[in-house]
């Protein structure tokens, strides 16, 4: 009788999946319970709903918490298991013919009680065999899942990478539709030039595309030994607590290194070339423009901290919560709805910043940070060392060089058109096809300073 309780007992603490003792036992909506790691890598792959390996029933989430009573039991039958191990001859005191029961840290062995209290171990770190075993599957199950995050990390990477590729092929494509564009309006017979600097434009393209593909294929690697790593913690979870005892220090080692040795995406920028005589053709449509409105934003509630969260963080938690700086918006005095006009806003050192036109109710709009709509602004946000470009209605990332200086822009209000120009290197940002709009606009610049001033400069 006592005989079959402790087999069903044990079969009840199986996992599944597995067929090992339940190692940080977790249980999904059916009610029936694996182990954590068992459900990552059967349910990686796997869109929502996911179903239960034992009765299929769906499951809506991939999250899960350790099931504590579960987890209480596999402890209990795992160190009633230890003290039989520890109870045979070889693991009896060859002085004291007593059972070790004492776990050394120094030295990581076994030693008896009295031993433990003797002169050549009384200065080192002991503890009861069953506590240092505890303690040893803590860890290897902390190293799992810091090991798992990674793996999810890397996998978001690769899949980015690969987006990336794609959009950095699109961007080469609307770079040299632009600069034909603009080339064949300023010097219709200048083909020579043109086809020069969008072959410059294209060769530097190959280069980034290819350090892309590199980047994702060193990722794929990384992927495949994250994952070895993993299965390989996986595997040492399931052993005996006498086996963990032994030690691991080499593997966490390894698991650590791996860790920091991460793949990082590669964000590409583009050198756009200078179009001759593009900054010249506007000036006589240079117009003064007088930032007469100012209005002070709050960081959480403006358009900067939406367009950096998008850029930065699309697929991560927020890390901005400690950031901190002076955040003012600012609009001409005067709207245009006709004719064509050209300005040019000096930067300085601007932390964050955007210029552009818009709507009048786009400024009355007190929810502008995530609603665009009606603001046709090219918006630089910083974060560390790096930055982004990005255009807004409809929202578009850039892989160009920041302008430095003076950024131009260009109204032409007769075809609905907008367009940014790098004035230090007469190139071309981005510009906005005819009929982006047929209505008044206001001009519209904003910038932000790390603890900085607000000095509107034209």
């Amino acid at each position: 009788m006592e005989s079959d309780l402790s087999q069903a007992f044990q079969k009840e603490l199986t996992c599944f999946i597995c067929l090992s003792c339940l190692t940080d036992p977790v249980t999904i909506t059916c009610g029936h319970s694996f182990c954590r790691a068992c459900l990552h890598l059967s349910w990686e792959d796997t869109q929502l709903p996911v179903q239960c390996p034992m009765c299929r029933e769906p499951s809506q989430k991939k999250s899960w918490r350790t099931n504590i009573v579960l987890k209480k039991l596999v402890s209990i039958v795992r160190k009633a298991s230890l003290v039989k191990d520890l109870s045979s001859e070889e693991h009896k005191c060859v002085t004291h013919k007593v059972i070790k029961r004492i776990f050394c840290a120094e030295n990581r062995i076994f030693l008896c009680q009295l031993c433990s209290n003797s002169h050549e171990h009384r200065g080192d770190r002991h503890c009861p065999i069953e506590a240092a075993a505890e303690d040893q599957m803590e860890r290897i199950l902390k190293q799992m899942a810091s090991l798992w995050e990674k793996i999810q990390e890397n996998q978001e990477n690769i899949e980015a990478e690969n987006r990336m590729t794609t959009l950095w092929m699109d961007y080469l494509t609307l770079q040299e539709e632009m600069i034909r564009t603009e080339y064949r309006k300023l010097h219709p017979l200048l083909c020579e030039e043109e086809e020069k600097h969008i072959e410059s434009m294209r060769n530097e393209g190959q280069c980034v595309l290819e350090k892309l593909r590199t980047s994702e294929a060193m990722m794929i690697q990384k992927s495949k030994e994250l994952r070895e790593m993993y299965q390989e913690l996986m595997a040492m979870s399931q052993e005996p607590y006498v086996v963990l005892l032994q030690g691991l220090d080499d593997i966490f080692r390894r698991s650590e290194s791996m860790q920091l040795s991460m793949i990082h995406t590669i964000k590409p920028k583009l050198q756009a070339p200078p179009i001759t005589g593009l900054t010249e053709s506007y000036n006589h449509l240079q117009v003064p423009i007088f930032f007469d409105n100012v209005t002070m934003l709050h960081y959480k509630m403006n358009l900067f901290h939406a367009m950096r969260r998008l850029s930065f963080r699309p697929h991560h938690k927020d890390k901005s919560a400690g950031y901190a700086g002076f955040y003012f918006a600012s609009w001409g005095s005067q709207s245009f709805i006709s004719g064509k006009y050209y300005w040019e806003i000096k930067l300085n050192d601007s932390w964050d910043w955007a210029v552009g036109v818009c709507k009048y109710s786009w400024l009355r709009n007190r929810n502008q940070l995530i609603e665009p709509e009606g603001a046709f602004l090219l918006v630089c946000v910083k974060e560390d060392n790096d930055y982004s470009l990005l255009t807004t209605c409809p929202v578009f990332q850039h892989y160009i060089e920041k302008p430095l200086g003076r950024v131009g822009v260009f109204l032409d209000c007769e075809d609905g058109s907008l367009s940014f120009v790098n004035v230090a290197k007469s190139s071309l940002i981005y510009r906005y096809p005819p009929g982006t709009f047929n209505y008044p606009v206001w001009p519209f610049f904003s910038r932000g300073h790390m603890w900085g001033t607000w000095n509107p400069v034209l």
